[in-house]
């Protein structure tokens, strides 16, 4: 069953001429497609947390202890 928010914005596309209602539907396929994209990588960041604290606290004992040397761009 749609909620009441899906409801309102289909009655509001059935309010538009048909190729507004086609521009609609594609803003809102987009919309939608960034909107899991962002939270898959929302998802893979809490997944990942642990670990990047983790290579975090090693990279800064190592700049502390001096084995870190600045990045030099053209070794790249």
């Amino acid at each position: 069953m749609a909620s009441t928010a899906i409801a309102t914005v289909v009655k509001m596309l059935e309010t538009l001429p048909e190729e507004a209602q086609d521009q609609a539907v594609e803003h809102l396929r987009d919309y939608l497609k960034e909107v899991k994209e962002n939270a898959r990588w929302d998802d893979t960041f809490k997944k990942t947390q642990s670990q990047l604290i983790a290579a975090a606290r090693r990279a800064k004992k190592e700049i502390a202890e001096g084995k870190a040397k600045p990045l030099n761009h053209s070794e790249l």
